[in-house]
């Protein structure tokens, strides 16, 4: 009993600590001491990258807040890449004014689609605004997943704060979590904040990719996303490869500005949207970050278990004390993530269930059988890897 109690409460305890306190996309940005020296807003020019794979039910949302922020933005290209598409997003994209459509090519082996779509996003952009490797050291680029949605100025606070701080910035949008399957994502997006360890002083090891805002110059000094086509989790990479270089890499949360539903189209596509991801990004992650957070996980499910003895008949009113503690722990932290329902929390071993089995499925499908299913495509990782080394060899 005694030993439950302490297990729970350094659990409660480590999850203060590993989430942290995750800085906030905000419109009063602040110059930074360190910071590269960068052009004036009015001569920066910036380009939109939007991957987009059957992406017919969001991506006008989008495109029409880009384009309704055009003037304030002062920007300049807004770059849809469609992904072969089976479904109405090269038409929605078209029939916006200003938008540029590109067809991504047929996918190279050894290539993730998204990698793919990103670079050849940004080889228009060079087209468009006429500029070779060694220009443009000004231009922004800002890659944006199509179920993205930036309030009025979003665009100028993250560009502007790219320009600040320098290197890679990435945005965690708040997530929408609309219908209820959706919130079993609650427990996925708290665990991938502190796993990533945003809320730290630190640097952190990886990055969201719903948005992501670099200059032109760092992009090619890194490789952009040619050097992460084989990985996965390619915003995790991406990130790796800009501190590899010794640039910054910097996370805000999207709140108020920027939010998206990340799985609004069933269950299938959030199981397989979280499979996808979470397996490569625990193996990114810092040991302690990770032992903390298993532990966190661990005291949850305790927690539950104690509960269940309380209603049994052994010391409700305590398991019933720490079982809500909980609770309003994950009350506040989900608060902070996205826009979850008020009994998300209170039913949390529904979603701690859920966790778990995806987490063993990405295991699974990660390290044993090596490939993975996204977007009505079969991710091969070992056919991926066998390209990689070959390409080194």
């Amino acid at each position: 009993m005694t030993a439950t109690v302490v297990f729970c409460v350094t659990g409660w305890v480590l999850g203060w600590v590993v989430f942290g306190r995750p800085r906030v996309l905000a419109a009063d940005i602040e110059p930074v001491a360190h910071a590269p020296a960068a052009a004036t807003p009015a001569g920066l020019q910036r380009a939109i990258i939007i991957p987009a794979r059957n992406e017919a039910g969001s991506l006008g949302g989008l495109l029409m807040d880009l384009t309704a922020d055009r003037a304030a933005t002062r920007t300049p290209l807004i770059i849809v890449v469609d992904d072969h598409s089976t479904d109405q997003t090269a038409s929605i994209a078209n029939a916006v004014d200003g938008v540029v459509v590109v067809g991504a090519p047929d996918l190279p082996i050894g290539w993730t689609g998204k990698s793919w779509a990103c670079w050849n996003g940004v080889a228009a952009a060079q087209r468009l605004l006429g500029l070779t490797t060694d220009e443009g050291g000004d231009l922004q680029l800002v890659f944006i997943d199509a179920d993205v949605r930036m309030a009025p100025g979003a665009l100028d606070v993250v560009t502007g704060q790219q320009r600040n701080i320098g290197g890679l910035l990435s945005v965690q949008p708040h997530h929408l979590a609309v219908r209820p399957y959706e919130q079993l994502s609650a427990l996925f997006n708290v665990i991938a904040i502190m796993g990533v360890g945003a809320g730290h002083s630190s640097p952190p090891t990886g990055a969201f990719g719903p948005v992501l805002a670099t200059t032109f110059a760092d992009y090619q000094r890194v490789g952009g996303h040619q050097s992460v086509r084989t990985d996965v989790a390619e915003d995790v990479a991406l990130a790796q490869r800009y501190q590899d270089a010794g640039l910054t890499v910097n996370i805000r949360l999207g709140a108020d500005l920027i939010n998206f539903r990340m799985y609004p189209k069933g269950v299938r596509g959030l199981l397989e949207g979280w499979t996808k991801n979470f397996c490569a990004g625990a193996l990114s992650t810092r040991y302690p970050t990770l032992a903390a957070t298993v532990l966190w996980v661990t005291a949850l499910g305790s927690a539950t278990l104690g509960l269940v003895d309380g209603i049994a008949g052994q010391s409700l009113l305590l398991h019933a004390g720490i079982y809500m503690a909980f609770v309003a722990q994950l009350a506040v932290l989900l608060h902070r993530v996205g826009r979850f329902r008020w009994w998300t929390s209170v039913l949390y071993p529904v979603g701690l269930v859920t966790f778990f089995g995806v987490f063993v499925r990405s295991t699974w499908r990660t390290l044993v059988r090596r490939s993975t299913r996204w977007s009505g495509r079969t991710i091969d990782l070992t056919q991926r890897a066998a390209a990689f080394e070959s390409e080194l060899t």
